[in-house]
């Protein structure tokens, strides 16, 4: 029972911690991000586990792991306010060619980086061929162009 409820507690604060974090943390990993996503695993994997390094143990905390996904998972499916408690909604960063600053501001993007989404995804050059650009729930951001009509 004491992996069980190491699972779920490991489970909600790695929950929390990522949720915190921002949307942005894992949408583009460095080497650095991947040094650091292997500190966490092993620090988490210590304490998941404690001193039962048993094929049982890790069996039953995998278990354990899989199934409060599902559940979340499930719960996400059927309560709109569980989605918005545990994931993030996509953000418009860039509505109608022009740039939100706020929003780019809370999620700590430039404009830069939305036009190096707009040109690796769509081989845009310049923010005036932009119609919205979103920063969605996985962290990367969309970008849909200008209709050749609206850029005249």
């Amino acid at each position: 029972m004491d992996s069980v409820l190491r699972a779920l507690a490991v489970y909600v604060i790695l929950l929390v911690i990522f949720r915190l974090a921002g949307k942005r943390s894992m949408a583009q990993i460095t080497t650095f991000d991947l040094l650091l996503l292997l500190v966490v695993s092993e620090a988490t994997q210590q304490a998941l586990l404690g001193d039962d390094f048993s094929l049982t143990n890790a069996t039953l905390v995998i278990l354990t792991l899989v199934a409060v996904e599902r559940g979340s998972d499930f719960l996400r499916w059927r309560f709109r306010w569980f989605t918005r408690v545990t994931q993030s909604v996509p953000v418009v960063l860039v509505s109608r060619g022009q740039m939100l600053r706020e929003p780019m501001a809370r999620h700590h993007i430039n404009e830069s980086e939305i036009l190096a989404a707009a040109r690796s995804s769509q081989g845009i050059s310049s923010m005036a061929q932009i119609d919205y650009a979103i920063l969605e729930q996985s962290g990367t951001i969309s970008v849909l162009p200008k209709s050749q009509t609206r850029q005249q």
